[in-house]
């Protein structure tokens, strides 16, 4: 059975930060992911989630000048240095809350240097990261995002991120699959989740095209639900959209799974 874990970043947008993974754990969630952590004090995160008894599925490493449009700092030459810092102190608090996947954000194209270029620097940085997480049982995972949500990211479909996962080479670099992005990229989505499955780390869900609740749109996520309880997916699935109303209301699409989101994977 899935096990879902409410997205914070996303999800309670009526509460203030903290006051979200309260709110999970009413809602009977045992897993939540979010953005970025970086703005509040470790050990206020750690009271949360431990006051709570939530498990912290995932969380991005900090992506550069975020207010200035900077998307992530692996595939950027010349911010190797800042890059390893960030990566620092992404494991600081992946370390402190006990986390089970870093998303390292890669970054923009620039189209002023080569493709090539671009990724041979990734490539390095994603072997720098995965190096530094083996020791904490972290595991790095890859997101391909789509070009209408994010123009310009380096990486758009489901088999770029699994190219990199096979050159890097590392037990602990996976794909992060976000179906509502690889939908509007490709489609086929059963056929993918089969293909890749052996590199996926992380799944994410909304509805498309509107991103929210997975229970309206072009995409039948029962169908897909039901097929990664056959694969044998043991992970989490990331409740990364944007409610239509009150997060807490909109929930009865979860009945059917309402005991996944009570059991950590």
């Amino acid at each position: 059975m899935p096990a879902f874990a409410a997205n914070l970043t996303m999800n309670y947008p009526e509460l203030e930060f903290l006051e979200r993974f309260d709110a999970a754990a009413r809602d009977g969630f045992r897993g939540v992911e979010f953005l970025f952590p970086y703005a509040f004090d470790r050990q206020e995160l750690c009271a949360r989630v431990r006051g709570n008894d939530l498990h912290v599925a995932l969380f991005n490493a900090p992506p550069g000048d975020w207010d200035r449009g900077e998307r992530g700092l692996a595939a950027l030459p010349g911010r190797e240095e800042e890059f390893r810092r960030t990566i620092g102190t992404a494991l600081e608090y992946s370390q402190a809350l006990g986390s089970s996947c870093l998303h390292v954000m890669a970054g923009l194209r620039d189209t002023e240097m080569s493709h090539e270029k671009q990724m041979e620097t990734y490539l390095r940085n994603i072997e720098y990261a995965a190096s530094q997480a083996q020791s904490i049982g972290l595991t790095i995972v890859l997101e391909a995002i789509n070009t209408r949500n994010m123009p310009g990211y380096f990486l758009n479909y489901q088999e770029e991120t699994k190219a990199v996962c096979d050159l890097v080479r590392a037990d602990n670099v996976r794909i992060q699959f976000d179906l509502y992005h690889a939908q509007i990229m490709q489609g086929d989505l059963a056929v993918r989740l089969e293909t890749l499955f052996g590199s996926i780390g992380h799944i994410q869900a909304a509805s498309v095209p509107e991103r929210h609740e997975p229970d309206e749109g072009e995409v039948n996520y029962p169908y897909l639900f039901a097929l990664l309880d056959r694969l044998g997916y043991r992970g989490w699935i990331g409740c990364e959209y944007n409610p239509r109303a009150s997060t807490s209301e909109g929930l009865d699409w979860l009945r059917p799974w309402r005991g996944a989101i009570a059991e950590a994977p």
